[in-house]
């Protein structure tokens, strides 16, 4: 950990002797509070800066990039060391580095995993910490309200998915929060829409897991709720601890009979992040739900008006609102969509391509959200055209994980095979590769995966 702080510290120290800093990051709910939290770093130490949302890092961004003479590059650019080599620029990144940079901080060069123990957020955050620092030992306040977006970022990039909580460095800039009362750590019921849905639609639109008879079915949830003596139509945050239990030992009942596995049940309760300093009942007050806002606008090409809302601007909150609405439309209608065409599989990966019936900011939403409808002993991959090829996402679980499925290297691998460029983490890649390259791409990843697991 100390080594890791001390490369925190000499990449604050060259952003401190900076004019004018270009910030790029990427456009899901992690890169956007990393780009804020740089954002307001900047802004705090009196330093000029503009921010670039990009989907991918590639000679249009670098060209623009240029024009500027530093860039701060937050939960992006480890995989592109090649393509930014000539810039003046520092890093803070969580996806696996292909090389080393000395103007790096990245969680796998000093044996943390990326993908469940630093997000692009809280490794944003700890540069962001010592640029109102002195020195590695002698502390003064100023970043620690950013905790909290860093907490929302790691969470929207499911760093807490496997073990039902943060761990690893991301409990420290957890701990930061926690420490001056920005955020409250609640083991809770671990589902999407706790303050601002209705208990009834919390269960109908839940489908990680996929809970039979209740997913996609109101009156199911209904019923089931009724059933349990609980009101359907009170929000969870208004059910007292008492009917709280009985939801929860009702969906376990629920989930056993069904033969749902073991560690999916046990996920179902865990720790919940709750942003103290932000309006109870509202999608900011609660992380899961915050990064889902978020994401909500980089999906739609709208980033700027997330980056508004970490900011604090109302008027941002309220788009960011509408947008979010659409956004589950959209992820509605795509689990409808396969639900029509299937899921196909290979010897040993399974998928599916949607052409241009799901946009392709979306698809790896949809993948890993489908997930509980396909096969759990196989990674997913999911197709959709783009405006820069074919869209390529593919999710895998913990369990394939720990029997050696690694996807950032498999998709990383593959997709070059085919004249494309991929990455990610174990657990989740995606890649953009040429149109018509679909079948060998395939081909080649059913391979990888079946060596890996072998």
């Amino acid at each position: 950990m100390k080594e890791l702080f001390k490369k925190a510290l000499e990449l604050a120290s060259v952003l401190l002797k900076q004019r004018e800093v270009l910030i790029v990051t990427h456009i899901d709910a992690d890169g956007i509070t990393s780009g804020s939290i740089a954002y307001q770093a900047l802004e705090r130490v009196g330093i000029e800066k503009e921010i670039v949302f990009t989907k991918q890092l590639d000679r249009e961004v670098v060209d623009i990039a240029k024009g500027y003479d530093f860039v701060w590059f937050t939960d992006i650019g480890s995989g592109q060391l090649d393509l930014i080599k000539d810039l003046n620029f520092v890093i803070t990144d969580h996806h696996i580095p292909k090389g080393y940079h000395r103007m790096q901080l990245n969680p796998h060069e000093f044996g943390y995993d990326g993908s469940i123990e630093l997000s692009g957020a809280t490794t944003t955050y700890l540069v962001a910490k010592f640029m109102l620092r002195r020195n590695l030992f002698d502390f003064e306040k100023g970043c620690e309200d950013l905790s909290a977006l860093a907490i929302v970022g790691a969470v929207g990039d499911l760093q807490d998915s496997k073990h039902g909580k943060l761990i690893g460095l991301n409990r420290y800039v957890l701990d930061d929060g926690v420490k001056y009362g920005y955020i409250e750590v609640k083991r809770d019921l671990r589902l999407f829409g706790k303050q601002t849905r209705p208990i009834v639609k919390v269960l109908e639109y839940t489908t990680n897991p996929y809970l039979p008879m209740i997913s996609g079915n109101e009156i199911g949830a209904v019923e089931f709720l009724k059933s349990l003596g609980v009101d359907p139509w009170k929000r969870w945050i208004e059910l007292s601890l008492e009917e709280k239990r009985k939801v929860v030992s009702g969906i376990v009942r629920l989930c056993m009979e069904y033969g749902i596995p073991f560690e999916v049940i046990r996920g179902l309760v865990g720790e919940c992040y709750i942003l103290l300093k932000e309006k109870e009942g509202t999608e900011k007050r609660d992380a899961t739900e915050y990064s889902t806002l978020l994401n909500a606008t980089a999906r739609y090409n709208q980033a700027e008006v997330g980056l508004k809302v970490c900011l604090g601007d109302e008027n941002a909150f309220k788009r960011a609102r509408t947008l979010l609405q659409n956004h589950r439309r959209i992820l509605s209608e795509g689990i409808r969509f396969l639900d029509e065409i299937g899921i196909v599989e290979l010897e040993n990966i399974q998928y599916f391509n949607a052409g241009n019936e799901i946009p392709d900011t979306v698809v790896g939403i949809i993948a890993g959200m489908y997930y509980y409808k396909a096969n759990p002993n196989k990674p997913i991959v999911g197709f959709a055209e783009s405006d820069r090829g074919v869209k390529v996402s593919v999710r895998a679980n913990h369990r394939l994980v720990e029997r050696g499925v690694h996807l950032a290297k498999a998709v990383s691998y593959a997709a070059k095979k085919v004249g494309g460029s991929g990455g990610g983490h174990s657990i989740a890649a995606g890649a953009t590769i040429p149109k018509g390259k679909e079948k060998e791409f395939l081909e080649i990843l059913d391979r990888i995966i079946g060596e890996q697991m072998r």
